[in-house]
């Protein structure tokens, strides 16, 4: 294979990579998660432990210190300490997801030098890895979410079967963004220090402690304008209110996702043939 040679673009090529690849791509995303916490005594158990200090914080923070609330109650009790921290969980979680991609996609390709060398590694799956790896965190949280539901609430209902398909256009999204950043992050070293800051103020900038309601209306749109904003909208709507999801606007998102997705691997894919002279 040549390196120089123009590398295919369209979503069919990055699905059929994704399909033949799909060993390799399990083999580094255990890596990854396993890797993460290596040599530390508790191990993955802190995949655990890190949201549950997370929730812990700031439930404290919002709900003792600033008083805040969501204005219900739920499972026929008035909204206390346990009811906030239950609802603000699903906004960290959808927030958390999207956060790690940010964080980590622009040293994907700085932190595998060894597989840029090789011309016949696939580059093109190490963003698909960190997306995944970034599932597996927050298939941990939903689990703990869960746990936390259960004991202070009840159990769900049963729209909580919608919740994969609330979150597939994010995945989507991420994936696009992981393409542009990991990319960027090659020839721009400083896309790195810049995500971290951006992801809190993503964090502030979405309903994750207080529902868009509660806001001045000439500041909605700026909120709205969050692409975390209507999945944590969703997935509170899934999860805790019972109420099925919007499939038009889960539509209408998978397809504006579905365009960056492209214009990302694409970006990508064309971009890739610099990396060895940079690196």
């Amino acid at each position: 294979m040549n390196p120089n040679a123009p590398q295919p673009t369209s979503l069919l090529a990055l699905l059929r990579s994704v399909v033949s690849n799909r060993t390799l791509i399990t083999q580094i995303t255990k890596r990854e998660v396993v890797g993460r916490y290596r040599g530390s005594i508790i191990g993955i158990g802190w995949s655990f432990l890190n949201p549950l200090l997370m929730l812990a914080v700031f439930t404290f923070v919002f709900s003792v210190v600033f008083k805040a609330k969501w204005g219900v109650s739920m499972g026929g009790e008035e909204e206390g300490k346990g009811v906030f921290a239950v609802v603000l969980f699903v906004g960290l979680i959808v927030h958390a997801l999207f956060a790690e991609i940010l964080t980590r996609s622009p040293s994907l390709i700085l932190g595998n030098v060894n597989y840029v060398k090789k011309v016949i590694f696939p580059l093109e799956i190490l963003p698909v890895t960190a997306v995944l790896s970034a599932l597996f965190h927050t298939a941990i949280s939903l689990l703990v979410w869960l746990a936390a539901h259960v004991l202070l609430i009840g159990v769900p209902g049963w729209q909580i079967v919608f919740l994969p398909l609330v979150l597939f256009p994010l995945v989507l999204l991420s994936i696009g963004v992981a393409y542009i950043l990991a990319s960027l992050g090659v020839f721009l070293r400083d896309i790195s220090q810049t995500m971290g800051i951006l992801a809190t103020v993503l964090l502030f900038l979405s309903p994750v402690f207080f529902p868009i309601e509660r806001l001045p209306e000439q500041y909605h749109s700026l909120f709205l304008a969050n692409p975390l904003t209507f999945i944590i909208q969703q997935s509170r709507e899934v999860l805790i209110w019972r109420h099925v999801p919007d499939f038009a606007g889960l539509l209408l998102y998978t397809a504006v996702a579905s365009v960056v997705l492209l214009v990302g691997f694409a970006w990508f894919q064309k971009s890739r043939k610099g990396f060895a002279d940079v690196l």
